[in-house]
């Protein structure tokens, strides 16, 4: 794969990325082997970009990505995340991020993280302290570069101001498109851009089922996009991306991939998957090759995102 740039501190990746939640969180029970595998296979394919997070499993997922990338360890890009608590509050105190960075290098295995994301923005620490406490861990050679998720403008710049950031991470994709309105701000201050979720959840995989048919710890039967009304809807959108992406030779997800893709040199998504197969079909999307006419198709059928909100009850993540 093509590689790009993140950033202006140096980071490059290969154009197509791997996220590794999947395997421990959210998408109901997962198999570790599996996940090994399929991140091994990731890797022959040409992919160094591997996202984990202290939240997936609490550790488990950071020793599982240890595990599968141990013995090509050098040739990849590994990123992780500090900030929720177990009750999923927000904790980005210096000393819980400390006691965090330390865990995940002895979880990963490793003697350094390459990308230290904050996962969340904790309203109740000034920023500038966080990005402080990351330049700790920069400046002693345990971290390389620092990101940050789900952060709006104000947050960014403050940030930036301490410690220079090489990416922000935030849910973006066909289905979900908002996170466009912070494109400027990135660009001017040269950061870099990593979609989670650029599948839409599995949505846009094109194997999108009702809610009550996934298991009880699957985030999906509660996602307002799976419950009636929105489901019927965005399931018509994807007959029609099947319909555009089978006249290219592709499938949904490689249409929806090789979409991001087209949204700037700064932009690496992270999908997601437990399978080979799928990981392979996703890789492959770095070879469609999409005209101004089929950009335009896309947003005849999905202008401005997907039916229903991002989260239960309407919340969304706060940018400030």
């Amino acid at each position: 794969m093509r590689q790009r740039t993140l950033g202006r501190q140096g980071l490059r990746v290969a154009e197509i990325g791997y996220g590794a939640m999947g395997i421990h969180l959210a998408y109901g029970p997962g198999d570790e082997q599996e996940g090994i595998a399929t991140i091994r296979r990731a890797h022959e394919l040409g992919v160094d970009f591997f996202d984990t997070a202290e939240l997936y499993g609490w550790g488990e997922n950071e020793k599982t990505v240890g595990r599968a990338v141990k013995d090509f360890r050098d040739e990849i890009v590994i990123a992780t995340k500090f900030g929720f608590t177990r009750d999923f509050g927000f904790d980005s105190r210096p000393e819980h991020i400390r006691e965090v960075v330390d865990n995940s290098l002895r979880y990963l295995g490793v003697d350094h993280i390459d990308v230290l994301y904050q996962h969340r923005v904790d309203p109740t620490v000034p920023i500038e302290d966080v990005a402080g406490t990351v330049k700790e861990y920069i400046d002693a050679g345990k971290v390389k570069y620092f990101g940050l998720s789900e952060a709006g403008p104000e947050t960014i710049r403050k940030a930036h101001a301490v410690q220079p950031v090489s990416v922000l991470q935030t849910e973006y994709s066909l289905f979900e498109r908002d996170v466009e309105a912070l494109f400027p701000t990135l660009s001017e201050l040269g950061i870099g851009f990593v979609p989670y979720s650029p599948l839409g959840r599995g949505f846009l995989t094109g194997t999108a089922k009702p809610a009550d048919q996934y298991d009880q710890s699957d985030m999906r039967r509660t996602d307002p996009r799976w419950q009636p009304g929105n489901y019927e809807q965005n399931l018509a959108a994807v007959e029609r991306l099947r319909s555009l992406a089978g006249s290219k030779g592709a499938t949904v997800s490689q249409l929806a991939l090789a979409w991001l893709l087209t949204r700037g040199e700064h932009v690496v998504p992270i999908p997601g998957t437990r399978s080979i197969a799928r990981v392979e079909e996703n890789v492959a999307a770095a070879d469609v090759e999409l005209s101004k006419e089929d950009l335009a198709a896309i947003d005849e059928i999905l202008p401005t995102g997907g039916f229903g909100a991002r989260y239960a009850g309407g919340r969304t993540p706060t940018w400030v």
